[in-house]
């Protein structure tokens, strides 16, 4: 095994800290980075347990179908956005999304479709004469980002780009791929145990761009140097506290996997005399 393989396993492992979860990426071979060396369990089986584990966490895994897919809440939708995802203790005031899932198992999900960290934004000094010089943007492996959900019959699929608007341009997002960054790990003091920073902080995906890097993943535009112009396409959106299902595509989909609605999260459309602050609503 290389250095590099033997690292990255190392490092899933400390992610994780199950024993079934690393058996089960172990002899998956991390998406077949381990090849030439033979797998310890048969690898339909140790990607069944893998997904079985996973799953038990609350993330959907399709290696096959290169998906990874958990449970979210909306959450901001009239507010400035920073963040796309967060966990509870991350930053709510500014997140479109809040879910539960632990951003270590979320990650180490994600490295098993073989992912590779890309490179954050970049801030260099202003010039020898005081003018700033523009962020550059975050660059490398990533994922395609989507939301679905159900009201009554029909079912709602979008880009997560699209769900997104640019007030200094009054358009949606562009569409592109989110750079995997991976979060790190760093130790909080003096003498500490290195900890995986997005489990500590709550952030998982942002949307304008942050010095440190801590989250699994960023958008990757120029325009997300800047934090003020991104909000939410609320009208696109079903109420706050709707329960919705994010979903990490490594390729572009020409069709989806058959069955891969099945068990969104569904909802009663709301009809105009029931919204807040309508005439007649209960």
């Amino acid at each position: 095994m290389s250095t590099l393989n033997r690292s990255r396993l190392l490092r899933v492992g400390n992610l994780v800290r199950s024993p079934s979860i690393i058996t089960a990426v172990v002899a998956v071979g991390l998406a077949g980075s381990f090849q030439g060396e033979p797998a310890t369990v048969s690898r339909p089986v140790a990607q069944d347990e893998l997904a079985a584990t996973l799953a038990a966490e609350g993330i959907a895994l399709d290696r096959e179908a290169g998906l990874v897919s958990i449970g979210a809440e909306i959450l901001v939708r009239d507010e400035l956005l920073e963040y796309l995802l967060v966990g509870p203790r991350g930053q709510t005031h500014e997140s479109l999304l809040v879910t539960t899932v632990r951003p270590s198992l979320l990650n180490a999900a994600l490295l098993t479709l073989g992912v590779e960290p890309g490179t954050n934004a970049r801030w260099s000094p202003p010039t020898d004469d005081g003018r700033e010089q523009p962020v550059v943007a975050p660059t490398g492996d990533g994922f395609e980002l989507w939301l679905a959900w159900r009201e009554d019959d029909e079912v709602y699929r979008y880009r997560v780009d699209d769900l997104v608007t640019n007030l200094s341009t009054g358009r949606n997002m562009p569409r592109h791929r989110w750079v995997f960054l991976g979060s790190r790990f760093a130790s909080l003091g003096e003498g500490d145990e290195e900890v995986f920073l997005a489990d500590v902080e709550g952030n998982l995906v942002n949307i304008a761009y942050f010095y440190e890097g801590n989250t699994l993943l960023t958008a990757a535009l120029e325009a997300c140097a800047d934090q003020t112009i991104w909000v939410a396409n609320a009208w696109l959106l079903p109420p706050r506290g709707s329960a919705v299902r994010l979903i990490f595509a490594r390729d572009a989909f020409v069709s989806w996997p058959q069955g891969w609605s099945e068990g969104l999260p569904r909802h009663t459309r709301a009809k105009p005399d029931d919204r807040p602050g309508a005439a007649g609503a209960k």
